[in-house]
């Protein structure tokens, strides 16, 4: 029971996190809406936001899932640990994808 005290914990640290880090883009993100056609600055910005907030969300969500089923299995700490890890990266890529829509997509390659 010790166990899914420190899970859940985590959880909501990293849930109430989230949200701070979605916030801003960092350099590298600044230089690509910098670089786009000035038509297209605000949505490639808003764009580059939305999926670095659905990695983000993958990212917990799966490390909440991996761990919620590391504790249900049985594991001890270190397994249900490992099981979180292996979630949050299975989730950051399927937040991935899903974190734009089809016109996202299309603003995001037009403007790399």
């Amino acid at each position: 029971m010790k166990t899914a005290k420190y899970i859940a914990a985590a959880v909501g640290l990293s849930v109430i996190a989230s949200p701070v880090l979605a916030a801003s883009l960092n350099s590298k993100e600044r230089a690509r809406v910098a670089r786009a056609s000035a038509r297209d600055r605000d949505e490639v910005r808003y764009c580059l936001l939305q999926a670095k907030k659905g990695r983000d969300k993958g990212t917990v969500i799966g490390a909440a899932g991996g761990a919620g089923v590391g504790a249900l299995a049985g594991g001890n700490l270190g397994e249900s640990l490992l099981a979180g890890a292996a979630g949050a990266v299975a989730g950051r890529v399927i937040g991935k994808s899903e974190g734009t829509n089809s016109r996202c997509d299309r603003v995001l390659a037009r403007n790399r």
